[in-house]
């Protein structure tokens, strides 16, 4: 009888852990940017709900993307699709577009080893078609900072750098000299100096979408959500 306790008490234990195991994990909250075939930032810094839709057990870069068309694009999930390739699960759709799978994306403003990679809360995951595919020299950029709060006529300085390689093939990242900045979509009367910086003031208050834009490079729109907002 004890001997039967015993076995039943084990299995109840062993039913609970694999519940446990098997349990989904939580969603997190994930800032997705999203850059369309024309270089158009058709998402910029949207927060998501991000969950396991693959049910892998991993809330990943790909949840990400998915759950951002899901909620954002006119025809929902169907805008995005993915595919096993011989480099593991490859983009094949992104907000619409079909390019034969010229794609990148980066967490954080780093290269991703893969769609797969897991993201954690308040990660930025930027997302884009490239738009040169015959030079392939769409080139990844990025400001030092994804969002900024500031007060009217307050100044912000901003640095914008270019993600690149060494004669190593190691990573580095150069200052963007000369670029053109934008807010909300139109050209603004500020350039990057020969460090990448900027200096923007705002005198009303608003939310202001800044990026950038080359005469010498084709640049992946970088994106920094300016909140602009008097002191409570």
């Amino acid at each position: 009888m004890k001997k039967f306790a015993a076995l039943l008490i084990a299995l109840m234990l062993l039913l609970s852990f694999s519940a446990c195991a098997e349990e989904a994990p939580a969603a997190v909250n994930v800032y997705v940017s999203i850059t369309d075939d024309t270089g158009a930032l058709v998402l910029a810094y949207v927060p998501v709900a991000v969950t396991d839709t693959d049910e892998d057990g991993i809330v990943s870069i790909h949840d990400a993307l998915l759950c951002a068309h899901t909620a954002n694009h006119e025809n929902g999930a169907d805008a995005f699709a993915s595919a096993q390739t011989e480099y593991g699960i490859s983009m094949t759709r992104l907000w619409g577009v079909e390019n034969g799978g010229s794609y990148g994306y980066y967490l954080n403003d780093a290269s991703a080893w893969s769609l797969m990679d897991p993201v954690q809360e308040n990660d930025h995951v930027k997302a884009f078609a490239y738009t040169d595919l015959a030079a392939w020299s769409d080139t990844y950029c990025f400001f030092d900072a994804v969002h900024a709060e500031v007060q009217p006529g307050a100044e912000i300085v901003l640095t914008l750098s270019v993600a690149g390689y060494d004669e190593t093939w190691a990573p580095v990242t150069l200052p963007a000299a000369d670029a053109v900045i934008t807010v909300n979509g139109e050209a603004a009367d500020v350039m990057t100096d020969a460090e990448g910086k900027c200096t923007l003031t705002f005198d009303e208050e608003g939310v202001y979408v800044i990026s950038a834009k080359s005469e010498t490079q084709t640049l992946v729109a970088p994106v920094c959500v300016v909140t602009v907002a008097a002191a409570q």
